[in-house]
């Protein structure tokens, strides 16, 4: 076996960037709401040309090449997947090293194993070139199964827009690994599609095939898809996707007519048997907005008349409303769902940009209110938002919250156990119509 110099970029620092040039640094800080001035974390993206400065604290201790413009960039196209590769600016970064031949040769196919599978899904496709052996085992489906059941490798936020002329784009942006991954979305069918939502390793849209509404779902590591047979009242829906791991299935809800037909039934798609089942009328209530959040079995919409929320119980296939009243001079709210039945609304409150603040609120099931457990710092708050009706997007998993804004290319994630604040910079919305959402990525997640 020759000498393996991508060991270099799993044990040392590596950075990447997406083919716009942004630079992708994702930086923690306390709950004081003081800006980031960590100097370590300030990077400039090699792709914009000789000239940019070098800001890097190896250059100002005097290492050697260390300026952006002499980095070289490595271009790799792995199989569905395109990606720039820099040298990172942050830390040194660890040479090749030359790996003893007879050592990897004699290794233990199962030890070989457990340490494939803590590489990065990402990073599988790179690592296949390595050798003939490495990639038969890289390619069995065994191992990739193996693979998922190790720890999970982290949240990803997926970025889907579209471009002239209406092309699908998709990106993935591993917020372990502070890196940007493009997905070509050509393996999907040319319609005038929309995103969903994710679960469990899999993307769900909705789109127009001319004049028939149509559901897909699909594995976009897997590049593997597959389209959901129509609905009893097949129309525009509002739709959210569950994912069941442990049975390896996928449900997919369908409530009102998202232009206000209060007629139509729910439905519920279960992929075990294929079939969309009809349950109750959601009852004639004034919602808030499209927005709905899945936590425990149970999925909840904003109500404004009866104010409120609405909950509908999957397994009984009912509705019910909960009288939770929202906080005073609430201007937009977004309910977010948690782990462990919890369940989270997120908003902004006042009535002027200088009174205006985001704050965090969880819903006491015992008491039937909400309860403030956060707010946004001021200077992160007009940072991301500088004028009172900017819009802005926010969604969430795991006891994460991520925000993105229209128009100030910036992203804020919030860790609630953590209680810790952090701009993702370089997250940003692609563009005006772009739709963003988490997404775990995972080689055994089946669109069957």
């Amino acid at each position: 076996m020759e000498r393996l110099g991508f060991w270099g970029l799993l044990m040392g620092s590596v950075e990447k960037s997406s083919d716009s040039g942004n630079s992708v640094a994702c930086s923690a800080s306390s709950n004081n709401g003081d800006e980031d001035t960590s100097t370590s974390s300030k990077q400039v993206s090699p792709l914009k040309g000789s000239g940019s400065r070098n800001t890097s604290p190896l250059g100002r201790v005097g290492s050697r090449n260390t300026s952006p413009s002499r980095q070289k960039v490595v271009k790799t196209k792995p199989r569905g997947l395109e990606e720039e590769t820099v040298a990172s600016f942050g830390k040194p970064v660890v040479a090749d090293v030359q790996m003893e031949d007879g050592i990897w040769a004699m290794l233990p196919e199962d030890l070989l194993n457990e340490i494939l599978a803590r590489v990065p899904p990402f990073m599988i496709f790179r690592i296949r070139s390595v050798c003939k052996k490495w990639n038969l085992i890289l390619q069995d489906n065994s191992f990739l199964k193996f693979h998922s059941n190790v720890s999970s490798h982290g949240p990803c936020l997926l970025t889907f827009w579209k471009n002239s002329p209406q092309i699908p784009q998709c990106s993935v942006f591993s917020l372990p690994l502070k890196t940007w991954y493009k997905i070509p979305f050509t393996f999907l069918p040319p319609w005038a599609f929309w995103l969903v939502g994710s679960s469990g390793g899999l993307v769900c849209f909705s789109g127009m095939d001319g004049l028939t509404f149509r559901t897909l779902v699909c594995n976009p590591l897997m590049q593997s898809w597959r389209t959901l047979p129509s609905m009893h009242y097949n129309q525009q829906r509002q739709l959210i996707m569950v994912v069941d791991r442990s049975d390896k299935s996928f449900k997919v809800i369908a409530t009102s007519d998202i232009y206000g037909d209060k007629s139509v039934p729910t439905e519920v798609y279960d992929s075990k048997t294929d079939k969309w089942s009809l349950h109750q009328i959601m009852p004639a209530v004034n919602l808030c907005s499209s927005k709905m959040a899945y936590c425990d079995s149970r999925l909840y919409l904003e109500t404004l008349s009866p104010l409120g929320l609405m909950m509908y119980r999957l397994d009984t296939g009912q509705w019910e409303h909960i009288p939770a009243k929202f906080p005073r001079s609430l201007l937009d709210g977004y309910l977010v769902a948690g782990t462990q039945k919890r369940l989270f609304l997120v908003g902004r409150i006042g009535l002027y940009s200088t009174l205006q603040s985001m704050r965090i609120w969880e819903l006491d099931h015992t008491k039937v209110s909400w309860v403030e457990i956060s707010r946004m710092p001021p200077k992160y708050f007009r940072a991301l938002l500088r004028l009172s009706a900017e819009r802005f997007e926010c969604f969430g998993q795991d006891n994460l919250i991520c925000f993105t804004s229209w128009n100030q290319g910036k992203g804020l994630l919030y860790n609630v156990d953590k209680k810790i604040w952090s701009w993702i910079s370089g997250c940003a919305l692609q563009s005006c119509n772009s739709q963003v959402c988490f997404y775990e990525p995972r080689f055994d997640a089946s669109v069957h």
